[in-house]
Order: C-alpha cells, then structure tokens, then sequence
C-alpha cells in the first residue's frame, strides 16, 4: 500500500537525487538522476547516460554503485527529471528499472508520484508479476482455456 507519511531518510534520499540533476542535468545525455540508499544506509548516485542510439537509466547507474561498492541489497531507492520550470520532481521508475530493483532489493520501497503527491511503495506493489522463465516458478502455468468447453 503507497504511503505519504515520508521519512526523513525518504527526503534525504531524494534531495541527493535532486542535487545531482541540478549539478548534472543535459537536455539530452543527463535527464534523470537516482539515488538508492542501501541495506548499510550508504547512498549511492545514478544519472541517465544518454546518446542518439543508446540510453542507459539513472537507476542502472546507481544500482551498479551500490553493487560496486559491495553493498548486499538495496531498500530504498528515488529517480528525479526535470519539470518545465527546470526543478528536479520524482518520476516513478521505468519496467526495466522495476525488474532491476526487484533482483536487487526486493523489499525495497520506492518513491513515487501518485498523481501528483509523492508516495513510498513496496516493489512488490509496484511490480506484482515479474518477469520470470518457467522453470524459475514454483509451479506448472495453464495454458489459457485449459479444461474450459469452448
């Protein structure tokens, strides 16, 4: 369930991302900066790199930090772009970047915004049916039909 009762290390999470988009932002190379703060309670940074071919997420950057660093999981993390006005705002993660934190930190909690308002929710919340091959599941899919009349 999404929460709005932040936490001081949510703002504190936050404003690191929002320092590094001021510091860093570029129309086109550097439009989002993460920060993830891990299960030792370091932060850790990211920033969108970006090029006319390739572009790769603020949350990936952050997140190989954080594994760079030797950190074991991730538990709370933020990604923030630019409004028209140029002031940083959060923006909710990409299904790339929610797949990513999930293997990283799967009770991890996300700051998102619901419309508007910025929340705290779980992954698991975020990203109910992950991606999975068959035989990491515990159990045998249906096919869909699969004992119905038709």
């Amino acid at each position: 369930m999404i929460s709005f009762d932040l936490s001081q290390s949510d703002v504190e999470l936050y404003t690191a991302a929002r320092q590094l988009l001021l510091a860093a932002h570029h129309g086109e190379n550097h439009r989002v900066a993460a920060a993830m703060r891990g299960e030792s309670g370091a932060i850790y940074l990211g920033l969108h790199i970006g090029s006319k071919r390739i572009n790769v997420c603020a949350e990936s950057s952050a997140l190989a930090n954080a594994r760079m660093a030797q950190e074991a999981s991730i538990r709370s993390s933020v990604a923030v772009s630019m409004d028209e006005h140029g002031e940083p705002q959060v923006t909710n993660p990409c299904g790339v970047c929610r797949e990513l934190l999930r293997n990283y930190g799967p009770e991890a909690t996300v700051l998102v915004d619901a419309g508007g308002e910025v929340g705290s929710i779980g992954l698991e919340e975020l990203l109910p049916y992950p991606w999975m091959r068959a035989t990491e599941t515990e159990w045998t899919t249906q096919p869909p039909g699969a004992g119905k009349p038709y």
